[in-house]
């Protein structure tokens, strides 16, 4: 199959354009709040149905100042350094998963705080509402046409056009000069939307329908999503100004959910000795 090189504008209003990208983030926020509303209606929720708007301000605000962040920190600090000023770029792309979670941790215990809530009261409660903007995100990657996977051979593997995305075809697969497409590869973009997105959505969901003990629900996210994401990166094609960290696999991606496995899984053990339920 060929790529079909998706336009990434879905509307064009002057000087303004409206990306689907950010579009789906919008859906994602949309999801969030509206199922949200719907579990803080059942009895002994962490918070009112009110106060998920406050909520998910204090998240909204999370991911993006997390996200950006976490990306120039993590996977673009030498650009950084060199220009200070594109941190505040932000239309030129570049979004981290793990940078946003830390920026949410940080709202969640200022919300914490400003409330009176308990901070894993809130982790626990927002935690099956994350992997829905996940699940928008990577469909908004893949319309994008960016994070592709390595070359393939499954009856679904995609070709990319190199004349719209150069950077691809020289900096990532090496093709040279000229090349019309790109070998077919993993859509890595829809495994991770799959995976971190509707699978997970769906593990949390069902887990969290019935009470368990604080600090559970947050622990399984952090061992669910760690897994899933570690599994796609050896799909995923790493960031070409980075590459492989050690024996030609070992990812970015990768190095920063190794640590969510081993805390998700101390918070799972922390919880189950505690057993004080949410």
């Amino acid at each position: 199959m060929v790529f079909p090189d998706l336009d990434p504008v879905a509307l064009q209003l002057g000087p303004l354009a409206i990306r689907w990208y950010g579009l789906m983030y919008l859906v994602g926020f949309g999801l969030a709040w509206w199922l949200g509303r719907a579990r803080a209606r059942r009895s002994g929720a962490a918070i009112t149905p009110a106060q998920m708007d406050d909520l998910l301000f204090y998240a909204a605000l999370g991911v993006i100042l997390g996200g950006r962040l976490g990306y120039i920190l993590f996977y673009n600090v030498d650009g950084w350094i060199a220009d200070p000023l594109r941190i505040l770029r932000v239309w030129e792309g570049g979004m981290s998963f793990h940078g946003g979670l830390l920026g949410v941790l940080v709202a969640m215990w200022w919300y914490a705080r400003r409330s009176g809530k308990r901070f894993f009261a809130l982790t626990d409660f927002i935690a099956p509402l994350v992997p829905l903007g996940l699940l928008t995100g990577r469909i908004g990657n893949f319309v994008n046409g960016e994070l592709w996977g390595a070359p393939a051979d499954v009856p679904w593997a995609m070709q990319v056009s190199c004349a719209t995305h150069p950077a691809l075809c020289v900096d990532k697969l090496g093709l040279p000069l000229g090349t019309a497409l790109t070998p077919p590869l993993h859509p890595s973009q829809l495994y991770q939307a799959a995976l971190e997105g509707l699978a997970l959505f769906v593990l949390l969901w069902l887990f969290s329908a019935r009470p368990r003990p604080t600090m559970a629900v947050s622990g399984l996210f952090l061992v669910g999503y760690g897994a899933f994401r570690f599994a796609a990166e050896f799909v995923r094609l790493p960031d070409a100004h980075i590459g492989y960290l050690a024996f030609d696999w070992v990812t970015m991606g990768q190095l920063l959910s190794a640590p969510m496995l081993l805390a998700g899984g101390v918070l799972l053990v922390l919880a189950y000795r505690g057993k004080h339920s949410t």
